[in-house]
């Protein structure tokens, strides 16, 4: 894009003058050569520290869960996509009923029919609110939307093969969860806590530039947050003494509460987040079952994202209690059925 303003007072522009970008560039381009001849030229300890036994088991764990779930992260973020261009907003509005206590379980099961990860979840729930759907539905479908649809389910049932229950127990428990939080809001939550956002995220654009555009942005954004999912569990397998973790997972209080915070600072996007529950082998079904249902619903970049979309008086309010509702959730849900 041509660039037309005046420069500041003072800023050479003339040739020779490197720009911001310019500078950024060639300082990127040099760091990028500074650590491949520092890699070639340490090679040999490099090489020797990769032969490590910790070392080893550690590229075994972050392969494995790289490798099961980059599938099932690619194909969410072709369909999020999808749905979040080519599905008008004001088709929800049109299919939910005018009762907001009879729109929150529709909206909450309209999540498991229509898949999306929760990077794209609130950007529809925001959008579902600008064109004038009751907000505790919004909210039902954004909690349950990134947690339920087919796609996490799936790929829940690969990673835990002999623990089908485990799928059954990640619908039911998120989905009472994304309804009792629609119900909450509608009965205690107030007007001026939600700050409606002005405008969609790719308005302006073509439906084509919108697509990539989103898959672009969701491919970077999950795909980095799955990396590093990946690098802690890997580091939380090999690093961390075996006694530690049985003695955490041999609490049963101990063992929900560390794995609710681990799915918090975590930020694994909810298409891949299973495999990394899995193999938290020291750990109960039922801790697992509140890793994977607090992880979906609020962590780290989720609540960046809703305080960005809705404003932060909201988010302050509705995470703590979302992670509570959560916990208290997935214990009833894995208590009953696992």
């Amino acid at each position: 894009m041509a660039i037309t303003e005046e420069a500041p007072p003072g800023t050479e522009t003339g040739p020779g003058t490197e720009t911001g970008a310019e500078s950024r560039g060639v300082n990127s381009s040099l760091v990028l050569t500074l650590l491949l001849v520092l890699a070639v030229l340490a090679q040999s300890p490099i090489r020797g520290l990769l032969g490590t036994p910790l070392m080893q088991s550690w590229m075994t764990v972050f392969v494995a869960v790289t490798v099961q779930a980059l599938p099932f992260l690619v194909l969410g973020v072709l369909l999020s996509a999808a749905l979040a261009v080519f599905v008008p907003p004001s088709f929800f509005a049109r299919a939910l009923p005018s009762r907001p206590a009879l729109a929150v379980p529709v909206a909450g099961v309209a999540g498991a029919i229509l898949p999306g990860c929760e990077c794209a979840s609130v950007p529809v729930a925001g959008a579902l609110v600008r064109r004038g759907v009751t907000p505790a539905a919004a909210l039902a479908f954004l909690l349950s939307a990134p947690a339920i649809n087919p796609i996490v389910l799936t790929a829940t049932a690969v990673a835990f093969p002999r623990n089908p229950e485990m799928v059954l127990g990640r619908f039911a428990a998120s989905l009472l969860v994304a309804c009792a939080m629609g119900w909450l809001w509608q009965r205690l939550g107030r007007t001026d806590w939600l700050r409606p956002p002005a405008h969609g995220a790719h308005e302006g654009a073509t439906k084509g530039e919108a697509f990539w555009n989103s898959v672009r942005h969701d491919t970077v954004h999950a795909g980095g947050f799955l990396v590093l999912g990946a690098m802690a569990s890997a580091t939380l397998k090999a690093v961390a003494p075996a006694s530690w973790l049985r003695t955490a997972a041999g609490n049963p209080l101990v063992a929900i509460l560390a794995l609710a915070v681990l799915a918090v600072l975590l930020s694994i996007c909810s298409e891949a987040d299973a495999f990394v529950a899995a193999s938290l082998t020291q750990f109960s079904l039922t801790a697992k079952l509140v890793f994977l249902v607090v992880g979906p619903m609020i962590d780290l970049k989720l609540f960046a994202m809703q305080a960005g979309t809705f404003g932060r008086t909201f988010a302050l309010r509705f995470a703590p209690v979302t992670f509570a509702m959560a916990v208290a959730g997935a214990v009833v849900t894995g208590t009953v059925l696992l």
